[in-house]
């Protein structure tokens, strides 16, 4: 099976690292980059051929002759521009996979030859370490063993949840968006422990250490979110106290809101 990635950046990057960790042959992928100086960078890091649109104008459309599946790892808005110039080159049956938030497969389709099979998916950054979740949506012409064949390929770095095209946007909300929730929580219990009089820095670092443990405990535990709290929250305790803070000063609506608010904001770039 022959690779194909279009851009090298973060996403890319770290589902290409997935690949190769994975067992795909490194001469099995072609991609490009902009420059040749990254292009050089790019090819000692991951031992693949890297091809520089700065030396060579068709580096795009030679990368993704004869392959069987093409990652499209660019910006939003450069999605359409970059499928219209592989329209002629791909071939009949290669899937194509955007990783590239708000750009609907339909839109796509019409750039690609008719019939081209065309995935969607919503990657977050911590697919950069390999513990990822990816929403998937498949276009009209991707069948169900496309989605399979895609689902493997991610899956060394994320956990892949197939969807309705409808439903993307609020794996958006929660997961491509979630890591930053995550983050600004953590900045706001750092804050608040070093107001009350702890080193920012070690604050930080407990703020930071508790929530990837407490993140790890809900992936490997058999009880749910809500039964975790549970267990934690004592009667008449102090993370009792806390929870009902959270409760008096809004917490859940405020979630609800940050959720919607990015939904809808979603679909006003779509």
């Amino acid at each position: 099976m022959k690779i194909a990635m279009i851009g090298l950046g973060s996403m890319n990057g770290a589902i290409l690292a997935g690949l190769l960790d994975s067992g795909v042959q490194a001469d099995d992928v072609t991609a490009t980059s902009r420059s040749a100086a990254s292009a050089q960078d790019r090819s000692a890091q991951y031992g693949v051929q890297v091809l520089a649109e700065e030396n060579q104008a068709d580096a795009n459309t030679a990368a993704v002759t004869g392959a069987d599946v093409v990652f499209l790892g660019v910006k939003p808005y450069q999605i359409i521009d970059v499928c219209t110039e592989l329209k002629e080159a791909l071939k009949p049956g290669a899937v194509v996979v955007s990783v590239a938030a708000g750009v609907p497969t339909d839109k796509m389709e019409v750039a690609l030859q008719q019939g081209q099979p065309v995935i969607r998916t919503m990657p977050n950054t911590p697919t950069s370490v390999g513990e990822g979740a990816i929403g998937l949506a498949a276009g009209t012409h991707a069948s169900d063993e496309h989605v399979d064949l895609v689902s493997r390929l991610l899956s060394p770095v994320a956990s892949v949840f197939p969807v309705p095209e409808d439903q993307i946007n609020i794996i958006g909300a929660i997961g491509g968006s979630g890591p930053a929730f995550a983050f600004y929580l953590a900045e706001l219990m750092a804050t608040a422990a070093a107001e009350e009089g702890l080193d920012p820095q070690m604050a930080a670092e407990i703020a930071a250490k508790t929530l990837y443990g407490a993140g790890k405990m809900l992936v490997t535990s058999e009880e749910d979110a809500s039964q975790l709290r549970a267990n934690v929250t004592s009667p008449n305790g102090t993370t009792e106290r806390s929870i009902a803070a959270f409760d008096e000063h809004g917490l859940a609506a405020a979630v609800r809101a940050a959720v919607e608010a990015n939904i809808a904001r979603a679909k006003e770039l779509s």
